[in-house]
């Protein structure tokens, strides 16, 4: 773990600590610790077990009291602790920077097909179908995810789309691939400053349906020239490669990260040290 990438990731977490209200009773280990502990295993790509052990720590963080495994899996679970972690996400996505184009798609992040993971489920994928989890984001231009979900691979990800869109608000343009092709979705984007440009069918915009006149706008777009725009999809793919081009990064989920809400937990942190390293490179350019 770099110091410069630890000591951003450790301020943030002790500044949005003093943002959230305190309720109860003061506890023996604060929030600050508890979230630090998780991120710091996190980044060490090793389980929670291990960030309760003396050992495990070195150079830029080192505690000088640890609590018990059992109360750091509770105090971990607590809404405080889960807030603050979300809050040091959002920090360091910044979602409140512009761009004029955006990109949506998914990431698979599959398991064993023998897993017992009850939240896992089972859909397409290339070459053919698989069991386990799917990363749904937008991205800015810049590299910033502005939103995101970790769904059970069998979720439409036309459906989370719809969350998507509202929570990133995308100004510009919106560049999906063919499966977001859905009238309701140019309708959506459009509600929030977005045109949604999809690869189109020939025979796109024919029929007696009603259609969106947002997608017959988007078809007219493509058709006069805006389809050597759509090129710039490719970026969302560039990004999730870079989420996985250095150590500690969103790698193949391991084998003890099961269950929805701890592989959006796993997920989220990661999302939130690949900003970390977004945030140092922009400050060293």
């Amino acid at each position: 773990m770099d110091s410069h990438m630890w000591k951003a990731i450790y301020q943030t977490i002790v500044r949005m600590n003093r943002t959230l209200e305190r309720r109860g009773r003061k506890c023996q280990y604060n929030d600050t610790l508890i979230v630090a502990m998780f991120v710091w295993s996190v980044c060490h790509d090793r389980p929670r077990c291990w960030a309760a052990r003396r050992g495990s720590y070195y150079g830029p963080f080192r505690p000088r009291r640890l609590p018990s495994r059992s109360q750091f899996e509770r105090r971990l679970a607590s809404p405080r602790a889960q807030a603050l972690l979300r809050a040091t996400w959002n920090e360091f996505a910044r979602t409140d920077i512009p761009s004029p184009v955006s990109c949506m798609d998914g990431r698979i992040l599959p398991v064993g097909p023998y897993s017992q993971d009850g939240d896992a489920g089972k859909g397409f994928c290339s070459g053919g179908f698989a069991k386990g989890y799917k990363l749904h984001a937008i991205t800015r231009k810049c590299g910033r995810i502005a939103a995101w979900r970790v769904t059970p691979l069998n979720v439409c990800e036309k459906n989370v789309a719809d969350e998507l869109i509202p929570e990133a608000k995308p100004q510009g343009l919106l560049l999906a691939d063919g499966y977001y092709d859905a009238g309701r979705l140019f309708d959506l984007a459009m509600a929030h400053g977005a045109l949604l440009l999809t690869p189109f069918k020939l025979n796109a915009g024919g029929g007696h349906r009603r259609k969106s006149p947002i997608r017959l706008l988007a078809i007219r777009a493509w058709n006069a020239g805006a389809y050597k725009l759509y090129r710039l999809r490719t970026d969302i793919e560039r990004r999730f490669s870079q989420q996985s081009s250095f150590g500690g990064g969103l790698a193949p989920l391991p084998p003890w990260v099961r269950g929805l809400p701890r592989v959006t937990q796993w997920v989220g942190t990661k999302l939130m040290i690949y900003h970390v390293r977004l945030k140092l490179r922009e400050a060293a350019a």
